[in-house]
């Protein structure tokens, strides 16, 4: 059954989710940037996207993350002079490159990672279990409608 979304309480909620979201997203960023001053948001989620996938192309990495193919190309050189990224030829289409994360780049990775997670425990010490899995079940939920 759909939900009519002239319903004004409806209406009211979709805004504190999206007032709500843009606030995490930006705090989100300024957290990547306190944790690694190198490396953007975007940067450090595309060396992580490109650690969990063992190696992928820009395009793959611009797709993932409705990105223009010239900003991921900035990151990905960025990424690259910092050492963090190596390219190699695709062996199955010598035009492409894959990419994959350089040793330097899966330790500054993992540190980002025990950082994130330490400041996450911190923030939801006070919430009950059953929360926390709601949360996490709830924003599984709404990326998935996203693919």
């Amino acid at each position: 059954m759909e939900k009519d979304p002239a319903f004004p309480a409806r209406r009211d909620a979709i805004e504190v989710i999206q007032r709500e979201l843009t606030a995490f997203a930006r705090r989100a960023r300024g957290k990547a940037a306190e944790l690694h001053p190198e490396l953007s948001l975007v940067a450090s989620s595309i060396l992580d996207l490109v650690i969990e996938r063992d190696g992928c192309l820009a395009a793959d990495l611009a797709g993932h993350f409705h990105l223009d193919k010239s900003t991921v190309s900035r990151q990905v050189a960025a990424l690259e002079q910092l050492g963090y990224l190596d390219r190699e030829a695709d062996p199955t289409n010598r035009r492409n490159h894959v990419l994959r994360a350089t040793p330097e780049g899966r330790r500054v990775a993992r540190e980002a990672a025990r950082s994130r997670t330490e400041a996450f425990t911190l923030r939801f010490l006070d919430w009950e279990d059953e929360d926390v899995a709601r949360l996490a079940e709830y924003l599984v939920r709404y990326n998935a409608a996203d693919e």
